[in-house]
């Protein structure tokens, strides 16, 4: 009648038993994810642990809820207690620091006193 009937074309054998492009396709998602989200992620996680490992008396803090305060001792390893405001201190989760804004300088010698009177 008005159209010509079709037909379907006869598959390539060679596209139909190869099955790795598929898989290779998945293994180039999964690598493109590892360096661009899992190992930045990582590495962000190990400075973090190491700053709060590192955390000692006299450096200011910011917590997780957001209060800003200084370290006045580092009770054991999981504690350190933090004043928030004169005689207001808090025992704070070391974990729960979320950064170090300033790290506490040596104390300075009775020498450099003397030279300043």
């Amino acid at each position: 009648m008005f159209s010509s009937p079709a037909y379907a074309q006869a598959a390539d054998s060679a596209q139909m038993s190869d099955p790795t492009g598929g898989f290779g396709l998945i293994i180039i998602m999964v690598a493109v994810f590892w360096f661009l989200i899992i190992r930045p992620q990582n590495k962000k996680m190990k400075e973090h642990r190491e700053m709060v490992n590192n955390v000692s008396r006299g450096d200011n803090v910011v917590t997780a809820g957001g209060l800003i305060g200084k370290v006045t001792k580092v009770k054991d390893d999981n504690e350190v207690e933090v004043e928030l405001a004169d005689g207001v201190r808090v025992r704070v989760v070391k974990s729960t620091l979320s950064d170090v804004r300033s790290k506490s300088e040596p104390a300075k010698t009775s020498e450099k006193k003397e030279e300043k009177k």
